[in-house]
């Protein structure tokens, strides 16, 4: 069995077994440890055998020996009676255990202890992007723009939180759902980010993930139905997930949107979402951040070409999304709208501006649009620094291919 096919196992079932092992055993880190044990276990007995046909459980139940082989090798004599019974326990609750999503889902379990209100909001979201997609922890300081050692130290804090506050891993009651939602969108929404444009690695997608905040999605939206910001946010990862096969080349390169063949859209998908959307804004109040990237989404969805695409509406959309999140990252994506609708000149303004405030100093998005905006302007050289400056900073292959392209198209 080669050993590539045992890491692509690895990265689709580490998140599920590592939620399964924290409900069992209560700590992130000894289910961590257990886990990589685990994985270590099957890549010697899996390279020699074959993946057996529910790899998932047998991680767990091999993780699950690793936990009491680690209780009996660190407790002492006079502590030997309290994690006996707690050994005692572990078995009892093992042997009942069936390890099936759809009669037990841990990561939904996991996803609303780790989004505990004990934590503050980027804590919650750093930890279950570790924890529940198994992002390494560089993964995820990029994602906050922060370093790697920043981020080492929060989800260490995060996670002696957890265990010092006694936070429990279940699903909330009724009555403290509401208080406790907005982080879980946020870590949704983040998880489907990282699936649908992974911030690095060698594949352009990630569907483990995209797939896996959908699911999760769905099941927040069956746990509070017509919740407007949960609605809002199914419809937007649907609707962005709905063009993911026409979003590569076979050879797994990138396709922009104005090249993409719309008959590999998902039409159902596109439907579907757009009902959210039309839900989720006709609710009363101030729509949720979501429901607006979502109108945008279905735009994009609904146009028959990228040539007949509303762009007026979609700036006006973003405009609503900046006073809602004004956020450097949509000013960004308002920017590229603008220059579809009012050219190249105006969002390039746009764009030094933004630049200039050196917010996205380190994203490597802002060089790369500012790169597009002034090869569209046939200001070459211009274009030129500014494609080498977004291949610096950019960490995912696909992307720097295509960077790497647009450079030799300009000579």
């Amino acid at each position: 069995m080669s050993t590539s096919r045992i890491e692509t196992v690895f990265r689709a079932e580490a998140g599920r077994v590592l939620a399964t092992l924290i409900r069992l055993v209560g700590d992130f880190e000894y289910a961590e440890d257990a886990m990589q044990e685990a994985f270590a276990a099957a890549l010697v007995q899996w390279s020699q055998t074959a993946i057996p046909d529910n790899p998932r459980a047998w991680l767990v139940n091999v993780a699950r020996h690793k936990v009491i082989d680690r209780i009996r090798r660190q407790t002492s004599f006079q502590n030997k009676q309290r994690e006996l019974e707690a050994e005692t326990s572990l078995n009892s609750h093992l042997a009942t255990d069936e390890i099936d999503d759809a009669l037990d889902d841990d990561m939904l379990r996991l996803i609303f202890t780790c989004c505990h209100p004990a934590l503050n909001i980027d804590s919650q979201v750093a930890l279950t992007l570790r924890a529940v997609c198994s992002l390494p922890t560089e993964a995820v300081a990029r994602a906050f723009l922060v370093s790697e050692e920043t981020m080492a130290q929060r989800l260490v804090r995060a996670k002696t939180k957890i265990r010092t506050a006694g936070i429990p891993y279940e699903t909330p009651e009724p009555n403290q759902l509401a208080d406790r939602i907005d982080g879980v969108l946020a870590v949704i929404y983040l998880v489907f980010t990282e699936g649908y444009a992974p911030t690095t690695g060698s594949a352009a997608l990630r569907t483990d993930l995209s797939g896996e905040a959908i699911r999760l999605a769905r099941l927040v939206n069956a746990l509070m139905p017509a919740t407007p910001a949960i609605e809002g946010l199914l419809a937007l990862v649907l609707l962005h997930d709905a063009r993911r096969a026409a979003r590569t080349t076979l050879d797994g390169e990138l396709i922009l949107l104005e090249h993409q063949d719309r008959e590999l859209w998902d039409t159902a998908q596109i439907e579907e979402g757009a009902a959210l959307v039309q839900r989720a804004l006709g609710a009363k109040g101030i729509p949720s951040v979501y429901a607006v990237q979502a109108a945008i989404a279905a735009l994009h969805g609904k146009a028959k070409s990228f040539a007949e695409t509303d762009w007026a509406q979609i700036v006006g959309l973003y405009e609503v999304l900046l006073k809602l999140q004004p956020s450097p990252v949509v000013a960004l994506n308002h920017a590229a709208a603008v220059s579809m609708l009012d050219g190249p000149a105006k969002a390039l303004n746009l764009i030094d501006s933004l630049a200039a405030r050196e917010t996205l100093s380190g994203y490597h998005l802002l060089p790369a649009v500012r790169a597009d905006l002034l090869r569209r302007l046939d200001r070459r050289d211009e274009a030129r620094e500014a494609y080498r400056a977004a291949l610096a900073l950019a960490r995912l292959e696909p992307e720097r291919r295509f960077l790497q392209k647009r450079l030799v198209e300009l000579g």
